[in-house]
């Protein structure tokens, strides 16, 4: 059972709000302490599905109070065990609202979903030194036809922060975290085909090598893969897996499409380029559109009410988009199929 433990600092004359608040809802583990002159050191031992719900309690009620703050750290284990209680056997009731039972959803909390996501969509020299690292690993396995050094670039994958971290940013309706993942994931894009392009121009490029012929056709199936990859990312976030999440790296791969196209830009093989320009295209809009559904899926919604309400519409507008240009992007697959099949029979 995954553990969480919060430590809050209140004044001393909310200790009987924090009481009355742990006695309704039951928690693992709660002890307090003096914190000097911060006033109160109050700690919580409790599950990862009951942090949420914990933390906007505690919002609502010590938000506005002076020197509040709450700390979220991960538990990796303690000492005795603690068994996981089942549910008592109860006679069924009525069904929970919506709302309530996305509370339980098997996931972090939103707040630390956000501060994992979040650093991800940060323009920084860390972050273009990973573009450019990405871009050569990719570069040399496509050039050398090498699965396994491509599959290093996936690993690396530096524009799947920004991509999920917009996702979130729908999800949460937060202006701010979406300014910022558009504007590091497109200067990332820019970034690795430039630098692309330019070795490209530089060396010979093959488009007939397996690795980056692969790379210039999109199928129906690619579209699946790239939706399940999307979602698969999401779910690793939520899930604080952080093993998981590589694996999802791999799959997603948006990188080496985006060094293939600025290969053979470079080397001007330009119907080529087209179709490797055209599998980013649906790995992106693919990523994107099942992210924002895994993440509504999960019940993130922001705290307020006022904020959930706005970013619902932009929840709904977001998936509406996607999903107009994923449709797009399926007749403009199966067009260029039937054109290709045409020239082939004449």
């Amino acid at each position: 059972m995954p553990l969480r433990l919060l430590e809050i600092i209140i004044p001393e004359t909310s200790k009987k709000n924090v009481k009355e608040l742990i006695d309704e809802e039951s928690v693992i583990g709660f002890w307090q302490e003096e914190a000097s002159e911060s006033g109160l050191l109050v700690k919580m031992l409790l599950s990862v599905e009951q942090t949420e719900k914990i933390l906007d309690l505690l919002e609502q009620k010590f938000g506005g109070t002076e020197g509040f703050r709450v700390v979220l750290l991960p538990v990796e284990a303690t000492i005795p065990r603690i068994e996981e209680q089942k549910p008592e056997s109860k006679e069924p009731a009525e069904p929970e609202p919506e709302e309530e039972a996305e509370k339980k959803a098997p996931r972090i909390s939103r707040e630390e979903l956000y501060a994992d996501i979040v650093d991800s969509t940060k323009f920084t020299n860390i972050y273009i030194a990973m573009i450019v690292l990405s871009a050569i690993v990719a570069a040399v396995g496509l050039l050398r036809d090498n699965v396994a050094i491509i599959i290093g670039a996936m690993v690396i994958a530096p524009l799947l922060g920004p991509n999920v971290g917009l996702a979130l940013a729908t999800t949460l309706g937060d202006l701010e975290l979406g300014r910022n993942a558009l504007k590091t994931g497109f200067w990332g894009v820019a970034i690795a085909l430039g630098f692309s392009v330019v070795i490209g121009f530089s060396v010979s490029v093959n488009p007939a090598i397996p690795e980056i012929a692969a790379r210039t056709q999109v199928g129906l199936s690619d579209i699946v893969l790239a939706l399940a990859s999307g979602s698969a990312g999401v779910l690793a976030f939520t899930s604080g897996a952080s093993m998981a999440l590589i694996g999802v790296m791999v799959a997603v791969a948006l990188m080496p499409p985006l060094i293939a196209f600025g290969l053979l830009t470079g080397s001007g093989n330009l119907p080529e380029a087209v179709g490797a320009l055209l599998l980013l295209v649906t790995n992106l809009i693919c990523v994107n559109l099942a992210g924002v559904i895994t993440f509504w899926v999960q019940g993130i919604r922001p705290r307020r009410w006022w904020e959930a309400s706005k970013a619902k519409k932009a929840t709904r507008l977001a998936i509406a988009l996607w999903s107009v240009l994923l449709v797009i992007l399926v007749a403009v697959i199966i067009l260029s199929r039937q054109t290709a099949l045409l020239n082939l029979l004449k």
